[in-house]
């Protein structure tokens, strides 16, 4: 069964209030569905390379509409032939499974 893809089957949740940031464990389990996402401090990040402009900035409106439709909103750096997408939960100050889900929706774009 592919891993990822139960993660692109998932709906983000709204992290509010109570519910606490992943542990370490379960950051490196999830991290193990993801191809390419690295963890740094208390964020995952990932480069996607094109081959033009155009290319790079299709993919990242594609993000912006994923964003909006799962209302979790990655920090995205754009060059002419790169975008860095980071996730991290700003609400609970860590990682939630919301940013492994979006990360699994981010690659499927890229796979298109």
């Amino acid at each position: 069964m592919d891993t990822q893809c139960d993660l692109t089957n998932k709906k983000c949740q709204p992290c509010e209030g109570g519910v606490p940031p992943l542990s370490q464990n379960e950051v490196t389990a999830l991290l193990q569905q993801i191809s390419g996402w690295t963890q740094r401090d208390m964020l995952i990040e990932k480069t996607f390379t094109f081959k033009n402009y155009y290319h790079t900035m299709a993919f990242v409106n594609a993000v912006a509409w994923l964003a909006h439709r799962e209302d979790h909103h990655p920090d995205l750096t754009v060059g002419y032939k790169t975008c860095q997408v980071v996730y991290s939960t700003h609400a609970i100050g860590g990682l939630s499974e919301n940013d492994f889900i979006c990360a699994a929706k981010v690659d499927a774009l890229f796979a298109i």
